[in-house]
């Protein structure tokens, strides 16, 4: 459960309408300039629109003008220290530009390209692996030579060769299970995977927050989905119990089969699982469990084999275990691991294995030779000293973050940790700020987050030093853009809580990150000097309820920049 101020949320929604209304205008506008003088784009005539919906007006009046704080390329390995290319658009961010590209200069055999040199804080690279290595580069390139860039084939065919059986061999025993399926993707391992094991008949219970990936495997399966509040066991056994006693809608028959889904480590939260008692209920209820740890394996226990081992859970007790290599391994692809049975079962029905070309050669002895560094197999102590670098990394940077007054969602020794923003308006804003004074972070909105709970997401690696960590400018962006919402931070500003005042600020922010109003008005927006705001509200929010308690005095000078006539001058088209 995340508590937020109220009105932080009432301004949250405020500027979402204020967005939703300017593009209604525009596109208002634009169709009664079409009606006039038709564009030049070819409609065919009696096919509907292709782009059609809110999805369309939200990427077209909403997500372009904030594009550039979004999919930034890099130009260099995703190591501690990135180069972001820096881009430009000259037509309000609806396409972007790198700098040099056009025209585009060949200096020594590669395009110039102007870039930035930044502090990683956004790639998943957990233990350093991404960039060279001393023992994985040098049999990758082997690896190259000997089998080349792809295998042309599925794993059924011609795609399987002898890195493709040691990997799976080598990621059973590093996870503690029989037997280990790899496939070349991590989201569709997910995806092709939950609607082989469950069909029609049978009930998936799903976490709320659990990933994309997770969310459409269990739709294309047809089994009835459930979904039981974030990381509470005891809502987890409430719906359990209430769906085993009902059965099957219309039918009431037993379901065939119930399948629990968590994520050992929630991606955009930071947050363990509560594995322990899930495993329990589940044991309890006689419904098999399974486990995303795309974020977890090798990042976390004490020799890097995820929440199982930090928590203590056996793995047997874990009936089907899932992870990704894109995160701790510096490579690609996915697995599913399991007993023999059932790892044979998907051998013969898994559309991932089927149909899909195999995993890249390279990419697999990239995390064969990972694997082999962490349990120490290569003959140093690395391994263990990276995933102490990166307890030791994760736990200090989180402390910083809270003692700067920052919210910050994780537990302690997870990589993951999220920054939260809440506002529409302050997430480019807080991006922008960022890039400029170097440091690569990531910022989601909706509909990545629910919507009132935009964030910044840190990820922590084992190649930061504690002199990388050592980030006081992130104090100062903080406090530019009133980030500062924990009770720590409160007591260093005479306003109860400055981030949830409204004071003009956010409108400002939202008028200068999305455009909707010239420079010129955006500065001559001054906040009222008597503006109080007394008895600060929370918001709670559980996906499942809002709860409102509220007690709330706001007493503004004026609030005649409220009004209609204010918004239409200040709109532009």
């Amino acid at each position: 459960m995340i508590t937020i101020p109220y009105l932080t949320a009432l301004t949250t929604y405020f500027s979402y309408v204020l967005l939703f209304v300017f593009g209604q205008l525009r596109d208002f506008s634009s169709n009664l300039i079409d009606w006039w003088k038709p564009s030049n784009v070819q409609v065919r005539q009696g096919y509907a629109p292709i782009c059609l919906g809110l999805e369309d007006f939200y990427i077209r009046r909403i997500f372009l003008r904030v594009q550039d704080c979004f999919q930034q390329p890099i130009s260099s390995p995703p190591d501690a220290w990135i180069d972001v290319v820096e881009r430009v658009s000259n037509d309000n961010n609806k396409t972007l530009k790198t700098l040099g590209s056009v025209p585009s200069f060949i200096y020594f055999g590669r395009r110039t390209t102007k870039v930035s040199r930044c502090l990683n804080l956004g790639s998943y690279n957990y233990l350093g692996f991404a960039a060279a290595d001393e023992y994985c580069t040098p049999r990758v390139i082997q690896s190259l030579k000997k089998y080349f860039a792809g295998t042309c084939s599925t794993r059924v065919e011609g795609g399987t060769t002898a890195l493709h059986s040691e990997l799976e061999e080598a990621v059973a025993n590093f996870v503690g299970k029989p037997a280990a399926l790899v496939t070349g993707m991590g989201y569709v391992t997910n995806s092709a995977i939950l609607p082989v094991l469950i069909g029609k008949g049978g009930l998936i219970v799903s976490d709320s927050l659990n990933h994309n990936s997770i969310v459409n495997g269990a739709r294309g399966s047809g089994a009835t989905i459930r979904v039981f509040q974030h990381n509470t066991p005891s809502h987890l056994e409430k719906v359990l119990r209430e769906h085993i006693a009902g059965g099957q809608p219309r039918t009431h028959k037993p379901w065939k089969k119930i399948i629990v889904v968590v994520e050992g480590i929630y991606s955009m939260e930071g947050e363990f699982c509560k594995l322990p008692e899930i495993v329990s209920i589940c044991k309890k209820y006689k419904a098999y469990a399974y486990m995303d740890e795309a974020h977890s394996i090798g990042a976390v226990g004490k020799t890097g084999r995820g929440v199982c081992e930090l928590l203590g859970v056996d793995t047997a007790d874990v009936d089907i275990m899932m992870g990704t290599f894109s995160k701790s391994f510096g490579s690609c692809g996915g697995y599913v691991a399991g007993s023999k049975e059932l790892i044979q079962y998907l051998k013969y029905s898994c559309p991932a294995h089927l149909y899909a070309t195999s995993l890249s050669p390279p990419a697999a002895q990239q995390i064969i030779s990972s694997i082999k560094v962490i349990l120490g197999e290569d003959g140093s102590s690395r391994g263990a000293q990276k995933l102490a670098q990166i307890r030791e990394n994760s736990n200090y940077f989180r402390s910083e973050l809270q003692k700067m007054g920052f919210e910050v969602l994780g537990d302690n020794d997870s990589p993951v940790m999220s920054l939260m923003v809440y506002n529409v308006a302050k997430l480019p804003a807080f991006s922008r700020e960022c890039l400029k004074r170097h440091l690569a972070v990531v910022t989601v909105g909706f509909p990545g987050t629910p919507l009132l709970l935009g964030r910044a997401r840190i990820c922590i690696s084992a190649a930061h030093t504690r002199e990388d960590l050592n980030i006081d400018s992130l104090s100062s962006i903080a406090t530019k853009h009133r980030l500062f919402l924990s009770s720590a931070s409160a007591l260093r500003w005479h306003n109860p809580s400055p981030s949830s005042a409204f004071c003009w600020h956010d409108l400002k922010l939202l008028s200068k990150s999305f455009s909707l109003v010239p420079t010129s008005h955006v500065l001559a927006c001054s906040s009222p000097s008597n503006q109080q705001v007394i008895g600060l509200p929370r918001l709670k929010i559980n996906r499942v309820r809002l709860a409102l308690k509220v007690k709330l005095r706001y007493k503004p000078r004026d609030s005649s920049c409220f009004s209609f006539g204010f918004l239409m001058k200040t709109y532009i088209l």
